[in-house]
């Protein structure tokens, strides 16, 4: 994944994330306000509900306060007390058995049950005397308060159960509808965000998008050309700095390069003419210091001796002559004299030099025009047919096919022969300078012949087995 897209992504993950934790943290605290205010609210009326039921029990009552006149004061007042504060109330004895109860009425019939014992447990053993219970049913939220009735003397007469009813559905109408608008909120935020991630991410990878296209382009044999930004980050501006330093660098080393590759090029060359120039110095030398022993002017084949001592210093004066010229060609680039040619008939004038029979020329085309030196086109299959020649002097019936097409813009020379071919781990080497498998010659044939057809623009590859053959396959452009 690109840098762009990261950084595109992680922004809209990150207002994603934040708006999901935004609107649960909202949830939670509505919730918890909305228990709290309930709490409250109920605390409210249950002291209220308190302290009206503690003034009946000290001032109002003719009865004598006791558990078993709480049915008697409270028969009717409970339901006053209850509409006042919006409770729900029952009074029960200490045994938990009910005496009185604002739940009932005359026109409906409820069952009130006992106070279950561990409520009556927990009242007890707590400190305040009162327990508190909570509890949600089908969206409706129940509350609970149990404590102890007391005459005015604070004696225990009884318990007091109060419970608020509150329909929390409403609540929760609102806090649907709070959340979305808070959600249509965060999804114009998300439509913001996206854009401004999008610009943002385009922004912030512009600069490194250039400095990578630079590097793309970056060669080692060419020119390469800093990059210049303006108005960029300083951690853009340092990577900027380090591709310069590194372009200078490499500009340098380039420089080095090629100046060792020459020196190393002229070094081998060099090496490699004298050990050509000793070979046909070493017998003229030994043929000078033969006749300078067995010269005798008196001897009467003395004539005979002298042409023969005479040709044996001239072939070997062709020999150098020969490498002179070899060197000499391979040394400059061949000068290209381009003219409208006929391909067909100097591809075969160049067969018939050889005058061989094994040599044969196809094609299917008469006549084929193209804008060529006829001189290095020779050249070319000469050298070609040449080295086919030679890889077939072993075989019992050799055959060398030449074959001339036309492919759109380019001409297609093919030079094949059922020879001995070339192994695999000199395929590399082939058309490499000084390189040969063969036992006399220089091994720049392949190598001039080369530089001649990249010169121009074409391309020479070949395919070899051992034992079957070689085929090499030149493109040229015609024009």
């Amino acid at each position: 994944m690109s840098l762009r897209n990261r950084i595109f992504i992680s922004m809209i993950l990150l207002v994603l994330l934040a708006s999901i934790l935004i609107i649960g943290v909202t949830i939670y605290q509505y919730d918890e306000q909305t228990q709290d205010y309930n709490l409250q609210r109920f605390e409210r009326k249950e002291s209220t509900a308190i302290q009206i039921i503690d003034l009946e029990l000290s001032n109002k009552t003719t009865y004598p306060v006791n558990t078993e006149n709480l049915h008697k004061i409270f028969k009717e007042r409970v339901y006053e007390i209850s509409s006042i504060n919006k409770l729900n109330i029952s009074i029960y004895d200490l045994h938990g058995n009910l005496l009185v109860s604002s739940k009932t009425n005359a026109f409906e019939k409820t069952t009130i049950q006992p106070l279950p014992h561990n409520v009556l447990n927990d009242l007890a053993q707590n400190s305040n005397h009162r327990i508190l219970k909570v509890r949600e049913e089908d969206g409706t939220g129940y509350q609970s308060s149990y404590t102890y009735i007391n005459d005015p003397k604070f004696k225990r007469i009884g318990i007091l159960e109060l419970q608020f009813t509150q329909d929390n559905s409403e609540i929760e109408q609102e806090l649907r509808e709070f959340i979305l608008r808070l959600g249509l909120v965060y999804l114009l935020m998300l439509i913001i965000a996206i854009t401004l991630a999008y610009f943002l991410s385009s922004y912030i990878t512009k600069s490194i998008k250039s400095i990578s296209d630079k590097m793309e382009q970056t060669r080692l044999n060419q020119r390469n050309e800093k990059i210049l930004l303006h108005a960029a980050s300083s951690e853009i501006d340092i990577l900027v700095d380090a591709y310069n330093n590194m372009i200078d660098q490499l500009e340098e080393s380039a420089s080095k390069l090629a100046r060792s590759e020459r020196e190393q090029a002229w070094r081998e060359m060099a090496k490699q003419v004298a050990h050509e120039i000793k070979n046909p110095l070493t017998p003229m030398r030994l043929s000078v210091q033969s006749f300078e022993r067995k010269f005798n002017p008196d001897d009467e084949n003395i004539k005979e001796k002298l042409s023969e001592y005479s040709k044996t210093l001239i072939q070997q004066i062709d020999l150098l002559s020969t490498i002179a010229s070899a060197f000499s060609d391979f040394a400059k680039m061949p000068t290209q004299n381009k003219e409208q040619i006929e391909v067909i008939s100097v591809i075969k004038l160049a067969i018939d030099i050889f005058n061989d029979d094994c040599i044969q020329f196809q094609s299917k085309e008469k006549e084929m025009h193209a804008f060529l030196d006829k001189t290095q086109l020779i050249r070319i299959l000469t050298n070609l047919v040449k080295n086919a020649l030679q890889a077939t002097e072993e075989i019992e019936n050799p055959e060398i096919i030449v074959n001339v097409s036309s492919e759109n813009e380019f001409l297609k020379i093919t030079v094949s022969d059922n020879g001995k071919g070339i192994a695999n781990e000199l395929k590399e080497l082939i058309f490499e300078p000084k390189f040969t498998t063969k036992t006399s010659g220089m091994g720049l044939g392949l190598a001039m012949i080369k530089n001649i057809i990249e010169a121009y623009d074409g391309h020479i590859s070949f395919i070899s087995e051992i034992n079957k053959g070689t085929i090499f396959t030149v493109i040229l452009p015609k024009n």
